[in-house]
Order: structure tokens, then sequence, then C-alpha cells
């Protein structure tokens, strides 16, 4: 369990706790390392939300599938990211995404009945865990309303630029985390329409590109 809370401490949920305080707060936490195999279900959609999901190893994929049977890929996090905060503080009963993981991953679960209820103590360490767990929702918030700019362009090629220039970040050689089928989820649109509008745009002189590896010219 110790090689398991220090791998832990690398989370933004335990920012500025510390060491003396961390075995503490971690104390009064319902913690469960757990591991799950490539492709296996952390959390269902439907089912209970009853922890945050802190990745200690691994990556995880975000989906969100529609009554036809549609998946749409709403977001991929690798270790040291943190999934189920945004649902367990807004007091949401049942997930409304499924939770898969991406790869082998090993996941450390954060009870999140009490979460935000102070222990008796009121005890800075756990002070410091609420503000850095509302710190990381104001993030998500961020990023997630740049997600909705991207899907708003009204093209499969708007959306693509929009999407290359949010990761680029003014860069002109850099990588996406997605594959196409994940790009395609992502940016909710066909993969074969994305595929052969990227074709067009390298055709164009505008992109190059190798698997995820993007260039722009």
């Amino acid at each position: 369990m110790k090689d398991i809370l220090e791998a832990a401490r690398d989370n933004e949920l335990f920012s500025g706790i510390e060491c003396e305080d961390f075995a503490e707060i971690c104390s009064r936490l319902s913690l469960k390392a757990v591991r799950y195999k490539k492709d296996e279900i952390i959390m269902l959609c439907g089912a209970a939300v009853t922890f945050i999901g802190i990745i200690l190893s691994g990556e995880i994929k975000i989906i969100k599938e529609d009554e036809r049977g549609n998946v749409s890929m709403l977001t991929e996090l690798s270790a040291p990211d943190t999934f189920g905060d945004v649902l367990a503080c807004a007091g949401i009963m049942e997930s409304p995404v499924t939770v898969m993981a991406r790869s082998d991953a090993h996941i450390l679960q954060i009870g999140s009945k009490n979460i935000l209820s102070l222990c008796d103590k009121a005890c800075a360490a756990h002070r410091r865990f609420v503000e850095n767990l509302l710190r990381a929702i104001a993030r998500k918030s961020f990023l997630l309303n740049r997600k909705i700019e991207i899907l708003s362009r009204r093209s499969t090629r708007e959306k693509l630029l929009a999407f290359l220039d949010f990761y680029g970040r003014g860069e002109k050689l850099f990588r996406v985390p997605y594959n196409r089928e994940e790009m395609a989820h992502y940016l909710c649109v066909d993969r074969s329409a994305m595929s052969a509008e990227l074709c067009r745009m390298r055709d164009e002189g505008l992109i190059r590109f190798d698997r995820n590896r993007f260039e722009i010219l």
C-alpha cells in the first residue's frame, strides 16, 4: 500500500499536502486500489457513482453511447489524472458515461460518500484536498468548454482545424493522444469522412501526418 500512496502523491488532488499530513488524510478517506485489463469496464453508464478514481498507471477512456448504439469518446486520460470527481461533487447518483480501460490500468478508488465533508478536526490537509478537488473540476470545465467550441464548427474540416490547433498549442510538429477511430469519436464525425478530409488537407499542402503525429504547414 505504501507504493500505491507514493504514486498517488503525484496527483493534483494531493498537491501541497505535506508528507506527515498525507498519511493522515489517506487514513480518513476510503481507499482501494484495483487493477483493470485493457477494454475492461471501470464504471458503467447507469451504475452508481461510488468513488473518485486516480489513475496510478495506464490509460482510460470515457465514452458515451446513444440510443442507436453510436459511440462518442468524451476524453482519454492517463496517470496521474482523475475521473469521477465532477459526478461525485455534483451529487449525481448514476453515471451518465462509461469509463473503460484503454490499456492495462491501475486505479486508486477514493470513496465519494463523505469526500466533501471536512473531518471533525477540520484539518488543514482535508481543506487543502477539497481546494485541490474544486480546482481540478474548474480545469475540466475549461477543457469541456474548449471541446464544445471545437464541436460547434460546422464542417469536418473546420472541426479538424480547431482540434489540431488546440492540441498543437502553437507548435508545428506535435502528437495527438488519439488514433483515427478515437479522433472520429471525439469529433462526432464519420471516421471514413474524417480520414478522407485529412487526406485532402494533406494533398492541399495544409498538413502532414503519420498516424497520430501531425505537422502544420
